[in-house]
């Protein structure tokens, strides 16, 4: 501790939520180390907005209780000097710093500091152990605290656990765990140093941008700032991570509750912004598919069908999903070839106008047909291989009965999204409910992407859907 070159501040914070745009801090605890000895100070605040029933039961801070103390703006300048050039230190450090420097900023104030995150100080010098979070800590080192999701006593229960590891554990690993964590981030000389500081530990997506902003690369992470800042120490070789380096000027993120949600924003905002260092997604004005029709003779045949041309979300029969014609065609070739199907049949040669010929994969000695073509297989022999081949392309039929909401929750109910979905087609993510919109004109056209990561998703075993009564026009007007 003494190698530390700043005094240290533990802090924890009360607030009426997890969200630093929309959510205000109810209480503040301190307990500051310095070559005066230590010191504690707490305050509650006034959020100016209603605290949760659910915020109230866990903190116990009520709205009577802030009613009648000090709003952030009124400590502000008190509150900077405590913390001024010291050592933030806080368990989930983002969560504290990030809520304080937004609230000095509305203030009209600038709040910088160093920070070492307890939970992450945890892993390090007890990576045998799972847990890291408060509860655990108080339990594993039997920590003195007189309650619970209040700032103070929290405060000094994280001031305990630091008292308690250079009592557990030798110097020498204390100050390469403190070395490690508190090395400083290597960043391109273009880049804001105070965005990077704002930068969460969420899920989300993250956006770079360059000269005369021009979008230079997106990317989704469950942890935003740690993907983010990874761009700017990999290895030279990396010779994409070097040119965002050189280019970047600025970063934006969308913080979203987990990563169904992060996916879907960044497949949309892949096919609007084209960032130029990620991969080239090709549209899907190709995307095609093979259909299930009836054949001349009784038998089954397929036809190429387009998604511009037909609603692949209400659409039955359906196989494959292909970026453009020639892949379809060279996938239901390699089938054919697999399974002895007619080339004929599935309409990729034509036999002569009115008579019955064999198809090139007929003939002696080794046919890749069994001569559905020419008489010698019934239509329904040939129609039960060719079901069988299809069977795995299927494209899975929408399972309910209209459009639904996915509703996801990150972790500890710090965020809520429900994700609008019909027909594999993604409407948009809102916070409840009630910002649902009653209805939407025109309906996003339906993309290989989405209908990927939905199929996929939902597969898990937990989802929460919600039923939604929303009209929603097509694309070309129809319902």
């Amino acid at each position: 501790m003494d190698s530390l070159p700043q005094p240290l501040v533990f802090v924890d914070l009360e607030t009426t939520g997890a969200n630093t745009s929309g959510d205000r801090i109810t209480e503040i605890g301190i307990v500051e180390i310095s070559e005066h000895g230590v010191s504690e100070w707490s305050t509650l605040v006034n959020p100016q907005t209603p605290i949760s029933p659910f915020i109230q039961r866990l903190t116990g801070i009520s709205d009577a209780m802030v009613s009648t103390a000090p709003t952030f703006a009124e400590i502000a300048v008190a509150l900077l000097e405590r913390l001024r050039g010291r050592l933030f230190i806080a368990h989930n450090v983002r969560f504290d710093y990030g809520f304080l420097r937004s609230e000095f900023k509305r203030a009209g104030m600038d709040f910088r500091a160093d920070v070492l995150c307890t939970v992450k100080l945890s892993r390090k010098l007890y990576p045998q152990h799972h847990k890291h979070n408060l509860d655990a800590l108080i339990e594993r080192h039997q920590l003195p605290v007189s309650s619970r999701h209040r700032a103070l006593a929290d405060a000094q229960a994280i001031h305990a656990f630091w008292g308690r590891i250079h009592t557990e554990l030798p110097p020498e690993a204390i100050q390469n765990a403190l070395h490690e964590l508190l090395k400083p981030v290597s960043l391109p000389p273009e880049l804001d140093v105070s965005t990077v500081e704002d930068l969460p530990e969420a899920h989300g997506v993250y956006l770079f941008y360059g000269e005369n902003d021009a979008p230079l690369y997106i990317g989704k992470s469950s942890n935003i700032r740690r993907s983010a800042l990874a761009h700017f120490a990999a290895d030279p070789k990396h010779h994409r991570d070097t040119l965002i380096a050189e280019q970047i000027r600025r970063i934006e993120w969308i913080e979203t509750a987990g990563d169904l949600g992060a996916q879907l924003v960044e497949s949309r905002l892949l096919k609007t912004l084209h960032p130029v260092h990620n991969p080239h997604r090709k549209g899907d004005h190709e995307l095609c598919a093979w259909k299930l029709e009836p054949a001349e003779n009784g038998g089954m045949t397929v036809r190429l069908v387009y998604a511009r041309e037909l609603d692949f979300g209400a659409e039955a029969g359906l196989y494959g999903l292909f970026a453009s014609k020639k892949k379809a065609v060279d996938v239901l070739r390699d089938i054919a070839a697999a399974y002895r199907l007619c080339l004929i049949q599935l309409g990729l040669e034509h036999s002569p106008q009115g008579k019955r010929a064999p198809c090139s994969a007929y003939p002696h000695p080794h046919p890749h047909c069994k001569g559905v073509c020419i008489g010698k297989e019934s239509p329904g022999q040939h129609d039960i291989r060719l079901m069988g081949a299809l069977a795995r392309l299927g494209v899975q039929a929408w399972p309910f009965p209209g459009v639904v909401g996915i509703r996801e929750t990150a972790n500890w109910g710090s965020m809520t999204e429900i994700h609008l979905i019909d027909r594999w087609v993604y409407l948009g993510s809102f916070r409840s409910e009630q910002d649902f919109p009653h209805a939407l004109s025109v309906r996003p056209a339906f993309e290989l992407d989405t209908y990927k990561i939905l199929t996929h998703y939902l597969k898990q075993a937990r989802i929460d859907i919600i039923p939604v009564a929303l009209e929603v026009s097509g694309s070309d007007g129809r319902h």
